[in-house]
């Protein structure tokens, strides 16, 4: 009986880790084979049989995508955009999480429930009305106007994980700065957010993503091509009749860097919000 359970067991994980491995490689392959055509010359990149390991390597695909089309000041551009977004967005819903969480005023049902319905209204639905109001506030054309508009695009799904987060810290820690005479501000500051790191990372996460991928407000709003940010940037590399695609998988691998860059930064803080909230859940 114990036999028979120790080899059900032992092949229940065996068919898990061979799905992980699966999915795995289904995720990695795409990637892997981005960064094999990034480094042909542009004569193998359509070679039939394909070569997933090129036999001749090149970097000139790099060289050419970072010094042709401003590319370089298109991804200043982007990180500029994304890096403010991200700070904006990260405090406001901050602080609209803790409000909240921790006080009780006339309408916060209501607000939470607004901010619960922002959540299920697609992007591309409020372009219009966002198009319509960055003009009539003089932010088209701007980077300004990418920044306002990313910032209020991510502060529903930032307010709603955060105020979760902050309900489960301890009642009594807050109780404990309040008799030591700590204001709202002070607790904010020197206790909620630093309980709050994990999660903070996580929300951090997600807007500079969302703030560096975005094609479609960026291409809506910006027509001078110095303001142009990393997405249009790759976009340029495509052309009507013909693309370059070695250039085109060289930009787009110069493009994620800086997102695996952060996700190598905060990536304790990230795994441990995680793990907490699937805990709580």
């Amino acid at each position: 009986m114990v036999v028979g359970n120790v080899r059900r067991a032992h092949t229940v994980m065996s068919a898990r880790l061979v799905l992980l491995s699966a999915g795995a490689v289904l995720m990695i392959l795409p990637f892997a084979y981005m960064l094999s055509t990034s480094f042909k010359p542009n004569a193998l990149v359509l070679s039939i049989p394909p070569q997933f390991l090129p036999h001749q390597v090149t970097t000139s695909n790099y060289t050419q995508a970072w010094s042709s089309n401003q590319f370089g000041h298109y991804f200043v551009n982007s990180l500029w955009v994304a890096v403010v977004t991200t700070l904006a967005s990260v405090l406001l819903s901050a602080m609209m999480a803790y409000a909240l969480a921790r006080f009780q005023f006339p309408g916060r049902t209501v607000a939470f429930g607004l901010i619960l319905v922002g959540l299920m209204v697609p992007g591309l639905m409020m372009l219009i009305p966002q198009f319509l109001l960055a003009k009539k506030l003089l932010l088209l054309n701007s980077l300004w106007g990418l920044v306002v508009f990313y910032t209020g695009g991510n502060l529903a799904l930032n307010t709603f994980l955060l105020r979760s987060f902050f309900q489960d810290i301890p009642w009594e820690l807050e109780e404990a700065m309040v008799v030591d005479g700590g204001g709202p501000w002070t607790r904010f500051w020197r206790l909620i957010l630093p309980l709050s790191r994990p999660a903070l990372a996580v929300v951090a996460i997600f807007t500079f993503l969302a703030s560096w991928d975005e094609f479609t407000w960026a291409l809506t709003i910006i027509n001078d091509p110095s303001k142009y940010t990393l997405p249009i940037g790759i976009a340029l590399f495509q052309g009507q009749h013909s693309t370059s695609w070695g250039l085109v998988f060289a930009a787009s691998a110069i493009a994620i860097g800086p997102v695996i860059a952060i996700f190598a930064i905060f990536q304790r803080q990230f795994v441990s919000g995680i793990a907490t909230g699937a805990v709580k859940a």
